[in-house]
């Protein structure tokens, strides 16, 4: 996501510097101290989001972003609590209140990106093809292809997903909701909030447990009923 900073403080301009330098799916195009440079910013290349300050002088933050005709996702920074609900009323994708943790910050690019990857298909699904599927995805700055067939199971750690296939390991940032959407449900079942697995590639289930191999996977309270309903599909 090509994204720029617009802050009148050097002290916040820098600390968000680092924490988008931190993100591998962040591309900062720009770093800029007031509303107008941004502005001439944003008219001139692919802005995908904007972390955007309220206060400024001259022209306010949320004065430049209601001037924009084709508006970036923005995350709203700010010492001001007062301004959240103005904020939320132009569609803000988030809002920090200075000064920022790396983890709040994480939290509101990870739900920018969510948005980003649906509009944009940054992750994309790809049909049936000679009863092959595959899906695209992004680890660090590359992109592989994950055959489905290959995979056993997928686990969620917090923002990232941990695809396991027969013969490799695959992380990508992205949130279990986001991944079931791309997923036939046929094919794969979410059995847990951090689990995911292939229904062909289950070796055992015992009792509340799944067994894949080597690996024993709980099977949660909340998605047990809709388990045993696609099971018993096969019996």
């Amino acid at each position: 996501m090509n994204c720029i900073i617009v802050d009148d403080e050097p002290l916040a301009r820098e600390i968000l510097e680092q924490f988008v330098g931190k993100v591998p799916f962040l591309n900062l195009k720009a770093i800029c101290s007031n509303a107008f440079q941004a502005m001439d910013v944003i008219n001139n290349d692919k802005i995908d989001l904007i972390f955007l300050d309220i206060q400024m002088p001259d022209l306010s933050g949320m004065q430049m972003y209601k001037s924009l005709k084709n508006k970036p996702q923005v995350i709203f920074t700010t010492a001001y609590s007062d301004y959240a609900i103005e904020g939320f009323d132009v569609d803000a994708t988030d809002y920090l209140l200075k000064p920022t943790t790396y983890e709040r910050f994480m939290k509101a690019v990870v739900k920018a990106f969510d948005i980003y990857s649906k509009i944009n298909s940054d992750i994309e699904f790809r049909g049936k093809q000679n009863s092959t599927e595959f899906l695209f995805v992004k680890d660090g700055t590359k992109t592989i292809n994950v055959r489905l067939s290959d995979v056993l199971y997928m686990e969620g750690m917090k923002d990232y997903i941990r695809i396991h296939t027969s013969d490799r390991t695959i992380t990508t940032l992205m949130s279990m909701q986001l991944m079931m959407e791309k997923l036939d449900p046929e094919i794969f079942i979410r059995v847990h909030r951090s689990y995911i697995v292939s229904i062909s590639n289950i070796d055992t289930i015992q009792r509340n447990r799944i067994i894949i191999g080597d690996k024993w996977i709980p099977v949660g309270d909340f998605y047990k009923e809709n388990f045993r309903e696609l099971i018993n599909k096969y019996n």
